[in-house]
């Protein structure tokens, strides 16, 4: 049997249903020849049992009996993958209006790019910006530090991560394309080794998008390409997410600032939760019940800066 133009790699993680719906999506709307892996995280909602009745053979089913993170679990899916593409993607999205079969189509059109992404909603129709970004800089770090870029994400100057306003239409060269939707050619994700395993959740499709930028590749996204992407569906505690983020960001300063920037680049991202804690410390001062709860959070986050903030050091 000749091996299929894509392999499709879903990792899960406590997400039955949402799980189960994207992959009636990728069978529904999908026409490309393809395999799909979907390996699942020892998830404790009955996702392995119930992707394994509903699809049988029609899907590679790996059950971890751990929980990988997202960085290992898509390279270990991807060690058995055999298309000349691989498609990750999250278990909380759905396809729509064949957008593999695009996706696919804009690779071939624009096989200089060697990654490329889609665009993505909401579950109401609304945009979800988090299909693609650009890189951390210190000069992002200050914004966001400043809360520049919260208050102005509509500014490409000030919100340079979040591309400004940009709604994401058209066709356009990007820095990151988001893990949620994002295909490779096989050969390039073997070249850069995959994900590293370092990076658990969050940041490890950036390291590859920066990695593959440094081989020379420029990645693109297209809107013609179009899925529902929820969204931390798998996150629940909001503290917890944020110290993973930081440390993400942390490890995304330590492998690819200059050397220059690096010492400069942490103690800036430092200020971000630092800077929120203070800010809701006074609201809530004030009289801010909601403040009250968020400072609670940012002094969460502070109280684990040992799991982020010294991970910048070098091995």
């Amino acid at each position: 049997m000749s091996n299929p133009a894509l392999t499709i790699i879903v990792v899960s993680y406590n997400t039955r249903e949402m799980t189960l719906a994207c992959l009636r999506s990728v069978f529904r709307e999908t026409r490309t020849a393809f395999e799909l892996i979907v390996l699942d995280n020892a998830s404790d909602d009955g996702s392995a049992e119930a992707i394994r009745a509903e699809f049988g053979d029609r899907v590679e089913l790996m059950a971890s009996t751990e929980n990988l993170g997202f960085a290992a679990g898509n390279n270990r899916a991807a060690e058995t993958a055999r298309g000349e593409y691989l498609l990750l993607l999250n278990p909380d999205t759905v396809v729509l209006d064949g957008a593999i079969d695009r996706l696919l189509e804009f690779a071939r059109k624009q096989p200089e790019a060697g990654i490329w992404g889609g665009r993505t909603l909401f579950g109401d129709g609304s945009l979800n910006p988090a299909s693609c970004w650009s890189r951390q800089t210190l000069r992002s770090l200050i914004f966001q530090a400043m809360g520049l870029s919260s208050l102005f994400r509509r500014s490409s100057l000030f919100n340079p991560e979040g591309m400004g306003g940009w709604n994401r239409e058209g066709i356009r060269a990007v820095d990151i394309v988001s893990g949620c939707f994002l295909l490779i050619r096989r050969e390039l994700w073997e070249t850069l080794g995959g994900f590293r395993d370092i990076f658990f959740m969050y940041g490890e499709e950036a390291d590859l998008c920066l990695r593959a930028r440094a081989l020379g590749v420029r990645p693109m996204v297209t809107s013609a390409a179009t899925i529902i992407h929820h969204g931390g569906a798998s996150e629940k505690a909001r503290a917890g997410k944020l110290v993973r983020l930081l440390r993400a960001k942390t490890l995304l300063i330590r492998f690819h600032f200059p050397a220059a920037g690096k010492w400069a680049g942490v103690r800036l991202l430092y200020l971000w939760p630092a800077s929120r804690y203070f800010a809701h410390s006074v609201l809530a001062a004030l009289g801010r019940s909601a403040s009250g709860e968020a400072r609670k959070e940012w002094a969460e986050v502070l109280r684990h800066k040992h799991e982020w903030f010294a991970c910048h050091a070098h091995d």
